[in-house]
């Protein structure tokens, strides 16, 4: 305005000056008005919250059980009005009563939604996957709230249900279900539903002059004999409570009256999942646990009930959806007053169908009495088609201890916490250097590769340099002459180090650093048989890449472990002429009375990679092993009735003694009674053929003749089944008159004609 103003005066004073005494008009030049620029404006855009994005993050947070996620997604007010523990719990809860799945439980769909500026409203469709109910599905109408900058869930119960709505709450009424049986292959029962009773005595109560009443009594009722009882006994405090196990209803009433004869006898019944004799095969057939309060949920979710069992480990384990059968439930809608007002939901409970394994339960007993206080296995099995037919596991542990009915089960000491831990299954599951054993895969791998032949020789020292080291034979350490000059197969019967120390150098100097390798994956070493419970793989190498490491894998060590029931497969191969089966527990599946709905049928998984010619000369050499007055474990087994083959074997252990081991078969080809293969391990036993090669003579003998030939008497034992005591017992202790088997007098072996009996190998 001000420049305004000045123009105009500046335009007067122009005017007047401007005249001329002439008249004439001088022009001024005009200044030109200034001119203004605004700025454009700016225009700023906020996008409205994506309602599809708020809505999926708060369902797939519901759909992995994320509950503290889903809850940070609620609008203000609704986490004023319900805390995250609470809100936690009713979505646990209904989780729990609708029984859904752990794996796609809630699933949903987006049928529309509607959006205003500060609120929405979606619909979707969800479906509610439970593991009793099959699938529920409803349709829920999600209100959201604009707080900030996103959408937050405005929420009431009717978003878990719609029932849900007004302080209602789902209900459900579980039905328990038997559980299946498992039996032996004779039918006898191993673990079913029984009347039982807890047996223990306190020795101080004990009426003196009762004593031998007492001891019989006992060892009838219980899997211990009448020294064994004695030395329980003897250690024990006047008025402790000594554990002796369990029996059968049947069995206490067979022997009422001596009980009712006896003081100081402790008799507590109960009825329960009964294993019987003690638990036969019990880290194989299995055992029940408890649901412990960490998993209670989840078990709870599954369908059980709080205060059943379920299967821990061995078949029951495997097993445990065929033999709990299917539970059954009713699922109701109940208002805030507990008055019912629907059902929801129904399935009536359907009982557990029953196992028979292929276990052979005289044999199985017999067995597991004869490893004494070893650690170890013993694997029986059919070479023809994989039945196993004794799983031994040592040290044994009884599953009824595992039962809070059971009144044992307060004085017994948790069978996972006693030292070599019983409960593990040392047939399927623990893995050792096969030893001189695996001899047998490296001679396969020497004549398949045409590295060496049946008739190639070589001197068996005392040592040998191989690889650059001087390595050494067992006849050293045993500080026994030399083998001398011997073909392979002679290696093999002799066990010579020397000579596959030469293989494992040999194969690696001709390029073929694998062949051991390939050969011991091909005699299925090295990955899981099958079996139908847990099992270790083992481990073969995946390359060797020095000469050392070759020569090591030749004889059986270094970095290589196998599993006995591994062994036992491989060894059944050999005899059968090259198949591989699949070593099987289960003969049968069904239900108690009724068409079983599996039956078992011998499974192919495979073929050892030799020709018939270099198997034969294998099987030889394993006969030889026995038969040969210089066989590693002719002392033991040339006296045998029954044509066995087998291989002894001593593997070096870095943590102690030596384990022993010995793999065999039977050749007796009677058609009522399938031929065997058997693998005996004793862990930190010594020698194999000293240890391991008698049990396998126990084994093959009590298989043919109906459990009344014991082979001979173990090392270890003072008689058959019993452990010798440190301290002998006086001469005149009576054998226990309640033996539950035949014994006989051990056959004395002979030296044979023509040359003496060597010491047995390493």
């Amino acid at each position: 305005m001000r420049s305004l103003k000045i123009a105009i005066i500046l335009l007067l004073l122009a005017a007047i000056i401007g005249c001329t005494p002439g008249g004439e008009v001088l022009e001024v030049e005009e200044t030109p008005e200034p001119t203004l620029t605004l700025p454009a404006p700016q225009v700023f855009i906020t996008p409205a919250p994506d309602v599809n994005a708020a809505v999926d993050a708060f369902m797939e947070a519901w759909r992995v059980d994320d509950y503290s996620g889903m809850y940070r997604q609620l609008s203000e007010g609704s986490r004023a009005a319900l805390t995250e523990e609470d809100f936690i719990a009713r979505y646990n809860q209904t989780a729990i009563a609708l029984t859904l799945l752990f794996d796609n439980g809630i699933t949903y769909q987006v049928l529309s939604r509607t959006t205003e500026p500060n609120s929405a409203v979606a619909s979707l469709q969800v479906n509610y996957n439970t593991n009793l109910f099959g699938t529920l599905t409803r349709q829920l109408e999600i209100p959201l709230v604009r707080e900030g900058d996103g959408w937050r869930v405005e929420w009431h119960d009717g978003l878990i249900m719609p029932e849900l709505a007004g302080g209602n709450q789902l209900e459900i009424v579980r039905q328990s279900t038997p559980r299946g049986a498992i039996y032996a292959s004779n039918g006898a029962p191993l673990a079913a539903q029984a009347d039982a009773v807890a047996i223990g005595f306190t020795p101080g109560n004990l009426n003196d002059s009762l004593m031998s009443l007492f001891y019989n009594t006992m060892a009838s009722l219980t899997i211990y004999q009448v020294d064994e009882i004695r030395e329980m006994l003897e250690a024990a405090h006047p008025l402790d409570y000594v554990s002796l196990g369990e029996a059968t209803q049947a069995e206490i009433n067979a022997h009422l009256s001596a009980l009712s004869s006896l003081t100081g006898v402790y008799l507590t019944s109960y009825s329960s999942r009964f294993y019987f004799d003690g638990g036969l095969a019990p880290q194989t057939v299995g055992h029940l646990s408890y649901i412990s309060s960490e998993d209670l949920d989840r078990y709870l979710r599954m369908g059980y009930s709080p205060n059943e069992r379920f299967g821990a480990t061995g078949l029951e384990l495997a097993f445990e959806d065929v033999l709990a059968g299917e539970r059954g439930a009713t699922l109701y809608l109940k208002d805030a007053n507990g008055q019912i007002l629907s059902k929801l939901g129904e399935r009536p409970a359907s009982p557990g169908q029953s196992i028979t394994t292929t276990i052979e339960p005289g044999l199985q007993y017999r067995l597991q009495q004869s490893l004494g206080d070893f650690r170890g296995a013993i694997v029986v099995i059919e070479v023809d088609t994989g039945r196993v037919r004794a799983i031994v596991s040592n040290p044994q542990f009884d599953p009824n201890l595992f039962d809070i009915n059971n009144q044992n089960f307060v004085y017994a000491q948790n069978p996972y916490n006693v030292p070599n831990d019983p409960v593990f299954n040392r047939a399927t599951n623990g893995q050792y250097p096969l030893g001189s054993v695996f001899k047998i895969v490296s001679m396969a791998a020497a004549l398949e590769t045409g590295t060496f032949g049946e008739y190639d020789q070589i001197y068996c020292d005392h040592s040998i340099v191989a690889c650059g080291n001087v390595l050494t034979d067992w006849t050293l350490e045993k500080d026994v002459p030399p083998s001398g000059t011997l073909t392979l197969p002679e290696g093999l019967m002799r066990s010579c180090n020397p000579w596959f120390y030469v293989i494992g150098e040999e194969l690696m100097a001709a390029g073929r650093p694998d062949a051991l390798i390939d050969m011991a994956l091909g005699f299925g070493l090295g990955v899981p048989t099958g079996v139908e419970v847990a099992e270790q793989p083992g481990n073969i190498p995946a390359q060797v890449t020095t000469c050392e490491q070759n020569v090591q894998l030749a004889i059986g060590q270094g970095e290589m472990t196998v599993t006995p029931l591994q062994v036992a497969a491989f060894i059944a191969a050999v005899a059968n002429g090259g198949t591989l089966y699949r070593p099987s527990l289960i003969d049968a599946i069904g239900p108690e009375e009724g068409t079983p709905t599996l039956t078992f049928t011998p499974e192919e998984t495979g073929s050892l990679p030799v020709s018939d010619v270099n198997l034969t000369i294998i099987q030889t050499a394993m006969r030889e092993v026995i038969t040969n007055a210089r066989g590693t474990a002719h002392r033991q087994l040339a006296t045998m009735r029954y044509r066995p083959y087998g291989k002894t074997g001593t593997a070096q252990n870095p943590f102690g003694i030596s384990h022993a081991w010995f793999a065999g078969y039977s050749q007796v080809n009677n058609p009522d009674r399938p031929d065997i293969a058997v693998v005996v391990l004793l862990e930190n036993a010594g020698e194999g053929s000293e240890m391991a090669a008698p049990v396998f003579r126990r084994a093959i003998s009590l298989y043919f003749s109906g459990n009344t030939d014991i082979g001979w008497v173990l090392p270890w034992e003072a008689y058959p089944y019993v452990v010798a005591s440190p301290t002998p017992y006086p001469t005149n202790t009576p054998v226990p008159t309640n033996t539950p088997f035949p014994t006989e007098t051990p056959v004395p072996t002979e030296t044979p004609i023509g040359g003496d009996v060597d010491e047995p190998e390493e």
